[in-house]
């Protein structure tokens, strides 16, 4: 689980977190000022820019958590054991990631407002059922019903969030964020098909030794990035 979790820490740290820093001041002085129109703007751009930059990170941690793991930790004591179970916790946790980084987006528009308290509130909720769903899904799915459960928890806590503003007025999707999801999302399974040839095609590379694997790697992610950046800008 801590192996899994640092890996996807990353993307959400470069963006989650730099998104959510850079949204707050801005939302606050627009929020002051009376101007909803360019709040509800810079929101709309935060889960925009999010989710392009995170639905193809959490796609390609899915499809390759096995190269993934294996090429940055399997050596030593850390056998294809622990490999397995780790790139299964791996896979688990990247169907969670849009949702760690769109709380990331979503919070700022409460605390700009100077409403500490809901997401608060929300996120307590979140963690009681993080801890049910903990209890239920770890006797059947061991270590991986504890990924799930966070998975779980945190898609929660990110929609409880955006109803609340919904149901405020304080979060409307616009025309170029409903139009451009969808094809993001499209343009991440196009390059989540394309890794999943790529490791097939370089599944001999993966299986020789360590200097190989690295460049293997290398390469997956290189022309996963490609084909993803392609598929963007022709869709």
């Amino acid at each position: 689980l801590f192996y899994a979790d640092r890996i996807t820490q990353l993307p959400l740290g470069v963006v989650g977190v730099a998104v959510g820093t850079a949204l707050l001041p801005m939302l606050s002085r627009q929020v002051r000022s009376g101007n909803q129109d360019a709040a509800h703007h810079a929101q709309n751009r935060a889960i925009e820019f999010s989710l392009l930059l995170t639905l193809p990170a959490a796609v390609a941690l899915f499809v390759i958590a096995e190269p993934v793991v294996t090429v940055l930790f399997q050596r030593g004591a850390f056998g294809m054991v622990e490999a397995a179970k780790t790139m299964s916790a791996l896979a688990i946790y990247a169907l969670g990631l849009p949702a760690y980084v769109l709380v990331k987006s979503l919070a700022p528009a409460f605390f700009a407002r100077e409403d500490t308290k809901t997401p608060v509130i929300i996120a307590v909720v979140a963690m009681m059922v993080n801890l049910v769903l903990n209890l239920i899904l770890m006797g059947p799915f061991l270590h991986v019903g504890i990924a799930m459960a966070t998975v779980a928890s945190a898609w929660l806590n990110t929609a409880l969030l955006a109803i609340v503003l919904y149901k405020r007025g304080q979060l409307r999707m616009d025309a170029r964020l409903a139009g451009r999801l969808p094809r993001t999302l499209l343009a991440s399974f196009i390059m989540g098909a394309a890794l999943y040839g790529g490791y097939g095609f370089l599944a001999d590379r993966f299986a020789g030794s360590e200097p190989e694997r690295i460049f293997a790697l290398a390469i997956l992610i290189t022309g996963g990035l490609a084909v993803f950046a392609g598929s963007a800008l022709a869709l």
